[in-house]
């Protein structure tokens, strides 16, 4: 008798047991259940710009072009920063003056990101590397790129390949895509081969867009996941691009690194203006322009007219290609009325202080008036009426910033 309440109490005891881990075990789930976080989810409670740099390598592995995606969450306006190969400078991962490029080639995605963050003076937490015949697989998934091509190509390479593209905005393929990135002719400036580049990276993003109804549902977008390698895993990338094809396709920002070419060892290597401080702050003043509040400043490009008020040859026409590269529209560049002004004016035609601003903002200049205020006779100019803002350059521009004089 005893010993059969023996073996009931041992038996109750093992049950509890049991009960006892089948319980530690639930809640050890739920609680790793509930710290699992997506790192981009929790990045944009705080932050609400992505960063995303992409690197396009080609069929051998080398570095065909890379671009830098600056989106707002919020606005859903984004800018594409294109990095030419042959940005020159001393990179500190190589320790020498060498072209972009070689730091991937050399050294991988992480150097590179590296190196272009201090380029641009920005974070960039999220890396892409896509391999040329990945992208063309990429265009099939999307269902093409639409391209702009100003005139048909019909061209015959030293190697007796034949290109042949349509001219207007036609929608490329994946094996039309490869054609377009590598066809070269003659009169190509570097220029020309790094605006198709920039294109096609544009195409892509509004590819995404476009089709987001279709790749964001079940497994539709492991099909572009196994294209991708991506610094991030599988489910914080869907929210990546989830997010990102949220994109206003429509007004893309397109930026590009410039400078003068240089010859180093026979290789021409382009040195960024101003030791890469002009990129950084058009970076910046663009970054303003996506995250300006309720989208007051990113709903369309702005239009300036610049004037040279100085005796500094060409000072209009330089300044326009600062602005350009800033993302604004230039309508033109002239000389001013007089060439005596001592102070650098920026006249507001909209009415927009906010707008009128970060223009000044973008060469130091607080000098800022309405158009409605430029009533005396010593204040009359002549000025396009179509523009938003006319910025009439005196003395104390140097070129690039308005330089505040002792009083």
């Amino acid at each position: 008798m005893k010993k059969g309440r023996r073996i009931r109490e041992e038996q109750k005891g093992f049950i509890f047991i049991l009960i006892i881990i089948f319980i530690t075990i639930i809640l050890s789930v739920v609680f790793s259940l509930s710290l699992k976080t997506n790192k981009v989810l929790d990045a944009i409670e705080e932050d609400e710009m992505i960063r995303v740099l992409f690197v396009i390598e080609d069929d051998d592995k080398s570095f065909l072009f890379s671009n830098l995606l600056i989106y707002s969450s919020v606005s859903k306006k984004a800018a594409v920063v294109n990095i030419p190969e042959n940005t020159g400078q001393i990179y500190q991962s190589l320790g020498k003056v060498e072209k972009i490029a070689t730091v991937y080639e050399e050294l991988g995605i992480s150097s590179f990101a590296l190196e272009v963050e201090n380029l641009l003076k920005v974070s960039i937490p999220y890396t892409v590397v896509i391999n040329v015949a990945d992208l063309v697989k990429l265009t099939d998934i999307i269902g093409g790129m639409r391209i702009f091509i100003s005139a048909p190509i019909n061209y015959v390479d030293e190697n007796d390949v034949r290109y042949l593209l349509p001219s207007g905005v036609v929608n490329l393929d994946g094996d039309k895509i490869h054609t377009y990135l590598h066809y070269r002719v003659e009169e190509d400036t570097n220029t020309d081969v790094q605006d198709r580049f920039q294109s096609v990276m544009i195409a892509f993003l509004s590819g995404l867009h476009d089709q987001k109804y279709i790749l964001f549902k079940k497994d539709n977008f492991k099909r572009c996941q196994d294209c991708m390698t991506v610094n991030l895993k599988e489910d914080e990338a869907f929210t990546l691009f989830e997010l990102i094809s949220e994109i206003d396709a429509e007004s893309i920002i397109r930026q590009t690194i410039t400078g003068s070419n240089r010859n180093v060892d026979g290789r021409q290597l382009l040195f960024p203006l101003n030791n890469a401080d002009f990129i950084k702050e058009a970076v910046k003043q663009t970054t303003n322009m996506l995250v300006s509040s309720e989208g007051a400043i990113t709903n369309r490009v702005y239009v300036l007219e610049i004037q040279n008020g100085t005796t500094v040859q060409g000072l209009a026409r330089n300044t326009s290609i600062l602005f350009q590269n800033a993302s604004y529209d230039v309508l033109s560049a002239i000389n001013a009325d007089r060439n005596d002004y001592e102070e650098t004016i920026i006249i507001d035609h909209l009415g927009n202080s906010e707008v009128a601003k970060m223009v000044g903002e973008f060469i130091h200049c607080d000098n800022i008036k309405l158009a409605s205020e430029m009533v005396t006779p010593e204040e009359s100019y002549d000025s396009e009426t179509n523009v938003d803002f006319t910025i009439i350059l005196g003395s104390d521009f140097n070129g690039r910033y308005v330089i505040k004089r002792r009083k």
